[in-house]
């Protein structure tokens, strides 16, 4: 932030420009004023120069104030976009793990809603605050310059605003805590709703979702109420304060000026007023109690943005993934021989899901994980890609422990294919490309066609120019796992994760590409996660997991010949 240093100094400079000549105007308006009192006769030629001089004063006072404004956006809008950029970019460094634990609405409400609600108070209220702190020390030195005596009203009023302002913005802080987190929980019930519209719709759950749409609008909208209702009742307190304290100014003001015109008061002393003089003071304490004003008229903006600021900053400081150890070997060429040894590990330190598992795949063997649901074969797919480390024991690649190497040289060295599909807004080529961008438009093709796609793609109007829009909706869901698995086949790692990765195409479709699946396997170590077990039967080697354990382990007829847990799945699909 230290090169924009210079356009802050020149925000001040402008803020302190336009609001001193904004004070000069009562001066020459209190001189005019007592020329027209004068009682040798009205003064016109002191009443005209007050008058061009005060004109003058306001003109350059609005050009300085348009200047500032100018400044406040232009600085508000770079901050925004450094705020904003630094945001995205610690969320890229994150560990999973933030992922598993933070929904993806309530993080996209920072970075668009929260971030706005920051930018907002830059530009504008910022302004006021910026301008209103030169403007209350100026006025009240001409103040005390005019009448000592009625400076003493504000020795009461304001301690009075002060006290209730920090007292109710201590009350209402929490309000704006709950309000910006109720928006973030409804935006990441809307995402998840909408992401899953289509299942919503097969199912006709529309009424139950929008029933509990509702709850979490109704909570996010009396959040919203709670924070500005009592927020509001700020502004008009301190406001009321303030008008009591120029009513006070004008009672006592008006009785030392008929004291002074009486002669009570002698001229020179500190309780002699003019009426000019008690002019001037009445519109330098509007100037003094106007910042005040519109201080606590904004506080609530303030509260949001500070709500905003710390759900922002809370991003921006969170731990991001562990930093690889001193020295750390980058994993390059990697054989494919991994080894996990007595390897334990839980999501939670209380709950251990994997208990003691050990399993060997050699270079070149497809290693078969299957199990039940919740048995713990994605999370071992997490480990050997040290998405999470592992509580106890050990995972080698090429005899070296995996927490000894860099951990970007070692995803690099495997590549995934996912039940979950994710394609980018972009053309088919840019996303068949994605992991590795050198290959050449004959690799590209190849792949294709490997993978079974190349026939649809070039009988699209643009062919592998076609724009996919956000995650592909503008193709079929197995269409888009075709693609993905095309992706897959150009990078040249040595070791392949498959998680279900053929289970939204069709049976035909799938059994057409089971040679380009080999193809894909040939000369890599694999480790394939499979919920069909048609798709693992020419697997070196199957693990069958239950509870984290591995129960059962060997080829696809050792284990149906065994008559054990997986001959019971085998035997539950296709008997």
């Amino acid at each position: 932030m230290m090169d924009q240093w210079p356009l802050v100094l020149m925000s001040v400079l402008l803020a302190v420009s336009s609001n001193y000549l904004a004070l000069l105007g009562p001066r020459f308006l209190g001189n005019a004023i007592d020329a027209i009192s004068d009682e040798r006769g009205v003064q016109m030629d002191i009443v005209m120069q007050s008058f061009w001089r005060m004109l003058i004063c306001y003109v350059l006072a609005a050009m300085f104030a348009y200047l500032l404004n100018f400044c406040m956006v232009n600085l508000s809008q770079r901050i925004t976009y450094r705020m904003r950029k630094q945001l995205f970019e610690n969320l890229t460094t994150l560990p999973i793990s933030y992922f598993d634990t933070h929904t993806t609405g309530d993080i996209i409400s920072r970075i668009s809603y929260d971030v706005d609600t920051v930018n907002e108070t830059l530009s504008s209220d910022l302004v006021q605050v910026l301008a209103s702190v030169y403007t209350v020390f100026a006025a009240l030195y001409f103040m005390i310059k005019i009448s000592k005596p009625l400076i003493l009203v504000f020795a009461v009023t304001v301690p009075i605003s002060v006290i209730f302002t920090r007292v109710k913005a201590k009350k209402i802080h929490p309000l704006f805590r709950k309000r910006s987190r109720k928006l973030g929980e409804l935006n990441g019930y809307a995402e998840e709703m909408l992401s899953g519209a289509k299942t919503i719709g097969v199912y006709d759950r529309a009424k139950v979702i929008t029933d509990r749409f509702d709850q979490r609008n109704k909570e996010a909208v009396d959040a919203y109420y709670d924070a500005e209702y009592y927020g509001a009742m700020i502004g008009p307190t301190v406001n009321f304060i303030n008008n009591l304290s120029l009513s006070l100014i004008m009672i006592f003001g008006g009785i030392l000026y008929l004291l002074s015109q009486s002669n009570t008061v002698a001229a020179g002393s500190i309780w002699f007023i003019t009426i000019g003089g008690v002019t001037q003071f009445v519109m330098y304490s509007r100037r003094f109690t106007g910042p005040i004003n519109e201080f606590a008229n904004i506080i609530s903006e303030f509260q949001s943005t500070l709500t905003a600021s710390e759900r922002i900053f809370r991003i921006i400081d969170e731990e991001p993934e562990k930093a690889d150890k001193p020295g750390a070997k980058e994993l390059t060429d990697a054989a494919g021989e991994v080894e996990l040894d007595d390897v334990k590990f839980g999501y939670n330190p209380d709950k251990t899901i994997i208990h003691g598992l050990s399993i060997d795949a050699r270079p070149g063997q497809t290693v078969a994980i299957v199990g039940p649901t919740g048995a713990g074969k994605t999370t071992i797919i997490n480990l050997l890609m040290r998405f999470y480390d592992v509580n106890e024991g050990e995972i080698f690649v090429d005899g070296n422990e995996i927490r000894d190497m860099t951990r970007d040289s070692l995803r690099g060295c495997y590549t995934m294919v996912l039940q979950d599909t994710w394609l980018f807004y972009g053309t088919i080529l840019d996303n068949i490309i994605y992991g590795n961008e050198d290959a050449t438009m004959d690799e590209v093709i190849a792949a294709a066609k490997a993978a079974r796609i190349h026939s649809y793609i070039e009988h699209l109007p643009d062919g592998y120019q076609t724009i996919l829009s956000d995650d592909g909706v503008n193709i079929s869901k197995g269409q888009k796992q075709l693609i993905t698995i095309a992706r897959a086949m150009l990078p040249k790692s040595r070791m392949l994760i498959l998680d279900e990765a053929t289970s939204n195409v069709d049976s035909r479709t799938e059994f057409k590409i089971q040679e380009a699946m080999a193809l894909l396997m040939k000369n890599r170590t694999n480790f394939v996660v499979a919920h069909r077990l048609s798709t693992i039967k020419n697997a070196d080697k199957i693990l069958v997991i239950k509870d984290g354990d591995v129960i059962e382990q060997g080829t696809h007829e050792k284990l149906l010949k065994e008559d054990g847990f997986y001959a019971k799945l085998y035997n539950s699909q296709y008997s």
